[in-house]
């Protein structure tokens, strides 16, 4: 009952809050444009919103920032009929909206050139576009330098394998106050799904099929990478288990210099520049049987079909999602842009930390879009909690996921 109640609360505060701001103001056109952000993102897109009023005087972008709870108090909007006209949208969740034909198709306002591939084919759907991306996702190795040089350990080269992954996050541990646990380890451990995916995506592995139709997380290549991962921490010592990381972030644990490799997206960058005392850069996830093969994800920009101000709306997404906009968001830190003109550029590759930048762009190049379909949430959201006794070390893989298919379909 209580959540009920929270639930109709916040819905008729985006009502009365829509309500308010539904008006047109001194004339103008208001759209309303939703997203979610930290509160350097929204340092970069308010100024970024200002521009664009004043390049057109006729229109009112009113922001709804949502942090926290963004799809679910997303769905309420839609629900009521009180959709923003643009909507700041992730892969995840994209296919929901898509097959509910809540968003516009897009295709021929893209030029597909322009964009990384799988960027696009992200927001795909019937061979039809329905967000301009903004950004791509991916998955690197970020490394302590110093603590590679102190240990006589090589730095990573861009062929190496998982196998030398572990034995190199093996031989960085180090139990330095000598209670029989190690207290440095080499690499992170996080149990999020996109933190084991490439493990799984190297391998040949997933979750789902390409067409996102046929769950394939029993099978047993992906059996075999979600223990080889388990392993890492609990049974070589290699990572720190959920026990010892206590309440700290992986983040954390590696401007500590508690972990020497950490696995992670590019949103840390801005974090690690300002806060880390050691020198670091970064490295590409070591190959698999299939290479080095990371999870491709996006967000991006789509226009709901309810809006009424269409032409308006396109306007506004095409001047977000241009290389002038996207270099501001880009020159942050923040962001892998998913304009190749701008990834490709100085704001890019702009001699800061991390030197090898490039890194970020050769994993779209060999990453895989991840494959979804409109229960993923759900399903992800049931699959962290089979997994969590196999990330715990307490059972293997094969066991916990005897009967994931009946459970999924409960």
């Amino acid at each position: 009952m209580k959540n009920f109640l929270v639930i109709v609360f916040i819905l008729l505060f985006f009502v009365c809050f829509i309500f308010v701001y539904n008006k047109k103001q001194d004339n103008k056109i208001v759209l309303k444009f939703s997203s979610w952000g930290s509160q350097s993102e929204t340092a970069i897109i308010l100024p970024l919103i200002k521009n664009f009023e004043k390049e057109n005087p006729d229109i009112k972008i009113e922001f709804l920032h949502i942090p926290q709870n963004y799809f679910q108090k997303l769905h309420l909007l839609f629900a009521a009929n009180l959709a923003p006209d643009v909507v700041f949208i992730n892969n995840y969740y994209a296919p929901k909206y898509i097959q509910a034909d809540l968003l516009e198709d897009l295709t021929q306002y893209i030029n597909k050139k322009e964009f990384f591939e799988k960027s696009l084919e992200d927001f795909t759907y019937n061979n039809k576009i329905y967000a301009i991306p903004r950004d791509v996702s991916d998955l690197v190795i970020y490394y302590n330098k110093d603590i590679f040089k102190k240990n006589n350990i090589p730095y990573p080269k861009s062929h190496w394998t998982i196998d030398e992954y572990i034995k190199t996050a093996q031989s960085l541990s180090k139990d330095t106050n000598k209670d029989g646990h190690n207290d440095i380890w080499g690499t992170s451990f996080e149990t999020d799904v996109i933190f084991w995916l490439p493990y799984l995506m190297s391998d040949g592995a997933s979750i789902l099929s390409d067409d996102g139709k046929e769950i394939t997380i029993t099978n047993p290549n992906s059996i075999k990478a979600l223990n080889k991962y388990s392993d890492i921490a609990n049974k070589y010592n290699a990572a720190p288990k959920k026990s010892q990381s206590a309440s700290l972030t992986m983040a954390q644990l590696f401007l500590q210099e508690k972990i020497a490799m950490h696995l992670s997206g590019r949103w840390l960058v801005p974090k690690y520049r300002k806060e880390a005392s050691f020198d670091w850069d970064i490295i590409n996830f070591p190959n698999g049987k299939k290479g080095s093969v990371v999870n491709i994800d996006s967000s991006g920009y789509a226009i709901a079909k309810s809006s009424k101000h269409k032409k308006e709306a396109l306007k506004f997404v095409q001047y977000m999602s241009s290389k002038n906009s996207l270099d501001k968001l880009t020159q942050s830190g923040l962001i892998v842009p998913a304009r190749k003109d701008t990834a490709y550029s100085k704001n890019f590759l702009d001699g800061k930390k991390p030197l090898n930048s490039i890194v970020f762009l050769k994993a779209i190049q060999n990453g895989k879009a991840t494959p979804v379909n409109t229960d993923y949430q759900r399903l992800t959201d049931k699959l962290s909690l089979i997994l969590e006794p196999v990330f715990l070390g307490k059972e293997k893989a094969e066991a916990a996921l005897s009967s994931t298919i009946e459970k999924f379909n409960r």
